[in-house]
C-alpha cells in the first residue's frame, strides 16, 4: 500500500518500517482508508439537523476573542491554505480586519505577465499549454493575496473555462488571460465581471461564440446558442425561478422555468459578431485584448429575451442583454449560494442564502453585485463563523482536492527556485488529484453544485455534496499515494521545509497539536489523533531520519483523515 514510485530524492523517504506504520494507521477496525474516507462525509447516521436560523438572524462579525482554532478554520475558508503566522495574524487583526487587509493588497503579478517574464511567449510554445499549470500553482501557493486567490478559484468553479477546450493557439496565454479576468474582478462588481468574461477570447472559444454569425436566410443557419444558454443556466440565473433564499418557485407543484428556448434564441442573436481584436497570431497578445464587434457578422435586427427587446446590434445590444440578466431576481440567490458552497458549506440554510443574496442585491449603499460586500457577508455570517457547524449534521463540505494539496504546500513552505512549479496537470483520477484548476473538460466543472452521491446517506438526507462527483475508491487511493510522495520528497525543486515541525518532532503530542491546528483547525477527533500518534511513536526520534519521518507521518495521516477532508 502507498507504494507510488518516488522519482525525486528529497527531504526524506519513508523506510519499510515507517510505511508499515502508516499502512496500519490507515486501518480502523479493519476498514482500509479509501472506504473510511468515502464514508467520512456520508451524513448517513440519520441524525436530525437543528433548525436553520431565521432570516433575521444576525451576522456575527467576530466573537469577543478569536481562538487559534477559529482562526485556522476561517483561513481554511478564505485561503489556499493557512499558515501558523497567518493564524496569529487573524487572532490579532480579527476576521473583518484580516479581510480588509486582503482587500487592500495589490493584485499579484498577473498570470499573463508572469508567463511573458519567464519566456513562455517564444515561437516553440505557439501550439502548446506549456507554463499554464506552473503559473496557476505559483500564484495559489506563493502569493500573499490569498483571499483573492481563493475567491478567484471559486469563480473559476462557477464561470468555467478549461484550457483543453480552448481552440486557439497560445492556449496557455489565452486561458491565463481568462483566469486573470476572474482574479482582477474578484473584489469588484459582478456586472463588470459579466462584461469581462463575455469579451474574453478564451471564453469565446470555449463556449463557441467567437466569430458567431447572424442567421443566414439562404442556408437556414442560425447563431450559435451555446453562450446564450450557459450564461443564463450556469453563470447567472439557473434553470428555475428562485426566491431570494434560493428555494425554487413553483406553480401547481411544478418548478417555474427561468427562461424558454425562445429566450435562448433571442439572446444568441445578441452574441453575434464578437471577434478577436487582431489577426496577428505570431504573438499571444490578441488574447489579452477584449473581443471587438465585427459588423458583418452581427445581427442588427430585433432580439427578444427575458421580457426585453433590443435592436440595432453591436455592443449596445450586448449591454442591454447583460443589464437585463444582471437585474433578474434569480441572480443574487443563484450566485450567492454557489459562492457559499465553494467557500463555506455545501448545504447552506435558506436563511444564510437569503442574507447573502440580500447583500448581493444591495450592499447597503444601493449597489448591486458588490463582490467585497458579498464576500464579507458570506465569511462573517453566523453560519460560517459559529462553532455550531462543528457538530452539525449538515454543515461543511468535502475539501476540494486542489485545496488539500495547496494547504500542505503552504504548510511546507513550498517554493520553486527555477519557477518550474512542477506539480503540472493533477487531473488524473488514477495517479493524482482528480482535479487541476483551469482544466475542467466541460463548462459544468469537475463537479456540479447540485450533485449528490446516489444511494448514499447524503442523498437520503436530501443534501448535496458537489465534490463527491470526483470522489471514488480509485481517486482516494490515488490522492493518498500522490500525497505520500509529495510529503516525503516534494517534486522537482519544490522541497518541503519542515524545520518548525522537526523542532517538535520528539514529542508526538506537541507535533500533532501543531499539525492538527494548522492543517485541520483542531478538528481531528481523539481517536484519529491517538491512531496517528501511535504511528508517530513507532518511529524513534533518535533513529536515522527519525524526526523528519515522524513529521512526515503526522502530516500524511492528517491529510488522509476524514476530519481534514471534511471542511467544517
Amino acid at each position: 500500500m502507498l507504494d507510488e514510485p518516488r522519482a525525486d530524492a528529497g527531504a526524506f523517504a519513508f523506510d519499510q518500517d515507517t510505511e508499515s506504520g502508516i499502512a496500519d494507521s490507515l486501518k480502523l477496525g479493519g476498514v482500509i482508508a479509501p472506504a473510511l474516507l468515502l464514508a467520512a462525509c456520508g451524513g448517513g447516521s440519520g441524525t436530525s439537523a437543528s433548525a436553520p436560523p431565521t432570516a433575521s438572524a444576525p451576522v456575527v462579525v467576530a466573537p469577543a476573542t478569536i481562538t487559534t482554532a477559529q482562526a485556522s478554520r476561517f483561513l481554511a475558508q478564505t485561503t489556499m491554505g493557512g499558515t501558523r503566522a497567518m493564524i496569529d495574524t487573524v487572532v490579532s487583526r480579527r476576521y473583518e480586519g484580516w479581510i480588509d487587509d486582503q482587500f487592500a493588497l495589490p493584485r499579484a503579478t498577473s498570470h499573463w505577465d508572469w508567463l511573458v517574464a519567464n519566456g513562455y511567449n517564444v515561437a516553440a510554445n505557439i501550439n502548446s499549454e506549456t507554463g499554464f499549470d506552473a503559473t496557476l500553482w505559483r500564484q495559489m501557493i506563493a502569493e500573499p493575496d490569498q483571499l483573492r486567490q481563493r475567491v478567484g478559484m471559486a469563480l473559476l468553479d462557477l464561470l468555467v473555462v478549461g484550457i483543453g477546450g480552448v481552440n486557439l493557439n497560445w492556449k496557455q496565454f489565452a486561458t491565463a488571460a481568462y483566469v486573470d479576468v476572474l482574479l482582477d474582478n474578484a473584489f469588484g462588481n459582478y456586472r463588470t465581471l459579466m462584461d469581462a468574461i463575455t469579451t474574453n477570447a478564451a471564453m469565446g472559444s470555449f463556449l463557441t461564440f467567437l466569430g458567431n454569425r447572424k442567421a443566414n436566410a439562404t442556408t437556414g443557419a442560425q447563431p450559435d446558442e451555446n453562450y446564450a444558454r450557459e450564461l443564463m443556466q450556469l453563470f447567472t440565473l439557473g434553470l428555475y425561478q428562485l426566491n431570494m433564499d434560493g428555494s425554487v418557485r413553483t406553480s401547481g407543484g411544478a418548478p417555474l422555468e427561468t427562461y424558454t428556448p425562445a429566450d435562448v434564441g433571442g439572446l444568441a442573436r445578441v452574441f453575434t459578431g464578437l471577434s478577436l481584436a487582431s489577426t496577428v497570431s505570431t504573438t499571444p497578445d490578441r488574447y489579452r485584448q477584449p473581443l471587438v464587434m465585427t459588423a458583418s457578422l452581427n445581427e442588427t435586427g430585433t432580439a427578444s429575451f427575458l421580457g426585453t427587446s433590443t435592436s440595432g446590434g453591436g455592443m449596445a445590444a450586448i449591454k442591454v442583454a447583460l443589464d437585463t440578466i444582471f437585474a433578474h431576481g434569480n441572480l443574487p440567490p443563484f450566485v450567492s449560494k454557489q459562492l457559499i458552497q465553494r467557500l463555506v458549506t455545501s448545504n447552506p440554510s435558506p436563511a444564510y442564502v437569503g442574507r447573502v443574496a440580500a447583500v448581493f442585491a444591495d450592499n447597503g449603499s444601493g449597489s448591486r453585485g458588490d463582490m467585497k460586500a458579498v464576500i464579507k457577508a458570506i465569511l462573517l455570517d453566523t453560519e460560517a463563523r459559529s462553532d455550531d457547524a462543528l457538530t452539525s449534521a449538515t454543515a461543511g463540505k468535502l475539501r476540494e482536492p486542489v485545496m488539500r494539496l495547496t494547504g500542505w504546500a503552504r504548510l511546507a513552505k513550498i517554493t520553486s527556485a527555477s519557477n518550474a512549479w512542477a506539480f503540472g496537470d493533477t487531473s488524473s483520477q488514477s495517479t493524482r488529484l482528480g482535479q487541476s484548476m483551469g482544466r475542467s473538460s466541460t463548462v459544468f466543472n469537475f463537479f456540479r453544485p447540485a450533485y449528490t452521491p446516489p444511494a448514499s446517506g447524503i442523498s437520503g438526507a436530501g443534501l448535496v455534496a458537489p465534490e463527491f462527483q470526483i470522489t471514488n475508491e480509485q481517486s482516494v487511493v490515488a490522492y493518498v499515494n500522490y500525497m505520500q510522495g509529495l510529503v516525503a520528497n516534494g517534486t522537482g525543486d519544490m522541497k518541503p521545509d519542515y524545520t518548525d515541525l522537526i523542532a517538535k518532532a520528539g514529542d508526538s503530542a506537541a507535533l500533532m497539536d501543531e499539525v492538527n491546528l494548522v492543517l485541520a483547525a483542531n478538528q481531528l477527533g481523539s481517536a484519529t489523533i491517538t491512531a496517528i500518534r501511535t504511528a508517530i511513536d513507532s518511529v524513534s526520534a533518535t533513529a536515522t531520519n527519525g524526526t523528519v519521518n515522524r513529521v512526515g507521518i503526522a502530516i500524511l495521516l492528517t491529510l488522509a483523515s476524514p476530519e481534514f477532508l471534511t471542511l467544517r
